[in-house]
């Protein structure tokens, strides 16, 4: 695509959580990749953070991406409890509320660029709304919505918060799950503190120049047109499902980014044979669940890459606290490694590389939407087990409207300890049965159209071709 964007500029604005730096992150290296010039804000440790943990190899990374390390000012970062009643990652509030005084920084920057470009486009994440309003008065400024969830789970809190019904064709797909579970809560699965935050982010906004997703018009095409409607409130705004965000093409075996010792035991596995495990970077288990994963999985006898690190801190680089060692089984590891049934790793892990692996055939995953799109991206299913936030909702995309998955804990009891059977029942069902097998084929075919919407012709691409076109014009 021709170079387009005249002197037009980008301030990209995340919240300071690895799942929301991230994908900014990769949005900035799309845009940056169409010749627009990018801005990426935040505190310098956050920034590091984000640059260290980027899926984008270093050879391909844009020159003009300029990060900008703002002063925030000192915040607690304790380790995260592993006893905590709550799954939700609490332990990061105080860096969400510290984003306030990026507020002025950021203003400054906005103005900065405005004399200098013809236009300044902020994009920002939706929970960062109350750091980037003064945008608003800037004439040559415009401002854009940047919506982490997937679209689905965007419609059901929306339908929720007005208290709307949601169309009768999603009511009467999903009416047997409403009847006998009931149906995830925003109000559940978040505390009063996070949910006192958005509100506060709420009312901050200003009158948005559009809204972008990352998503697929092949996975959710309908939820974003009726999210839009729902928003519209007089005032339709372009929408734009640029996603997936991440890579959908993995490193050939010869050029692979990562040397991580996990890929060389995957490359010795058959096809299909391993289920991948991770709960992202916010969940904490205790030990005794923990137990319980471990002798789930060992009398699953399938193979196994189990990631087991401890949550995020709010600073990942600074104190807080000595880190928590993770106890397993007494030995366990070493019952893997001999029977070459798994790998335990402790450190990160290359997920999208893991995902995007012949061997790897499931993902044991806690459902954020960063990991469900990677998995979908690859084609792999998925054994939902989801912890907080938007997690339930996803989980009820992934299992009962795509169908790609299946669900090993439901959220009508986030709190229970989930017993090794159980587990091993699950792993069992995703990985050698019909059931799973189905799961597997329809996740293949999902990949396969998503990989080729991010191709040149494909609807994906299509979508960031006009934003990069609306915003350049």
């Amino acid at each position: 695509m021709k170079d387009v964007s005249g002197s037009v500029a980008v301030i990209m604005v995340p919240l300071p959580a690895q799942g929301h730096l991230n994908q900014l992150l990769q949005l900035a290296h799309l845009v940056a990749s169409c010749g627009v010039p990018v801005h990426y804000v935040g505190s310098s440790s956050h920034n590091r953070q984000a640059k260290l943990r980027s899926h984008v190899q270093p050879s391909s990374v844009p020159s003009d991406i300029c990060f900008h390390d703002f002063p925030t000012p000192p915040i607690p970062s304790p380790a995260p409890s592993p006893n905590s009643p709550y799954k939700f990652p609490s332990h990061l509030q105080p860096a969400f509320d510290a984003t306030s005084s990026l507020r002025g920084p950021v203003a400054s920057l906005v103005r900065s660029l405005s004399s200098v470009s013809r236009r300044v486009v902020v994009v920002y994440d939706s929970l960062m709304a109350s750091v980037v309003q003064d945008a608003a008065s800037v004439p040559n400024a415009e401002i854009y919505v940047f919506q982490p969830p997937s679209a689905f789970t965007l419609c059901w809190f929306t339908w929720e918060s007005i208290g709307m019904a949601p169309p009768p064709e999603v009511e009467v797909d999903l009416a047997e799950l409403i009847s006998s579970k009931g149906f995830p809560s925003l109000l559940d699965s978040c505390p009063n503190e996070f949910l006192k935050f958005m509100e506060s982010q709420k009312e901050c906004q200003k009158s948005n120049s559009g809204c972008i997703h990352n998503t697929c018009r092949v996975v959710e095409g309908r939820f974003v047109d009726l999210f839009a409607s729902a928003t519209a409130n007089g005032t339709a705004i372009k929408h734009w499902a640029i996603g997936p965000l991440n890579p959908v093409k993995v490193p050939e075996k010869s050029s692979r980014r990562s040397a991580h010792g996990c890929m060389e035991w995957l490359d010795k596995q058959a096809p299909s044979s391993v289920i991948y495990v991770s709960f992202g970077t916010t969940t904490v288990l205790c030990d005794e669940q923990i137990r319980e994963i471990a002798m789930g999985l060992e009398r699953s006898g399938q193979k196994f890459i189990w990631v087991l690190r401890e949550a995020d801190k709010a600073d990942i680089f600074g104190g807080g606290g000595e880190a928590r060692k993770i106890e397993l089984p007494q030995g366990f590891e070493e019952m893997a490694v001999a029977r070459d049934l798994g790998v335990v790793v402790r450190d990160w892990a290359p997920q999208l590389e893991i995902l995007g692996h012949p061997a790897t055939g499931g993902f044991l995953s806690h459902c954020g939407w960063n990991s469900c799109m990677e998995s979908i991206s690859m084609g792999v299913p998925i054994l939902a087990w989801p912890m907080h936030s938007d997690q339930p909702l996803n989980a009820v995309l992934i299992t009962q409207v795509l169908k790609i998955g299946l669900i090993l804990k439901d959220w009508m009891s986030p709190d229970d300890v989930v017993k090794s059977s159980a587990i091993e029942g699950a792993v069992k069902t995703l990985m050698a049965s019909e059931e799973g097998e189905e799961a597997r084929k329809r996740a293949a075919e999902l990949g396969a159209a998503v990989r080729g919407s991010m191709d040149e012709g494909g609807v994906s691409r299509a979508e960031l071709d006009s934003f990069i076109a609306h915003v350049s014009r």
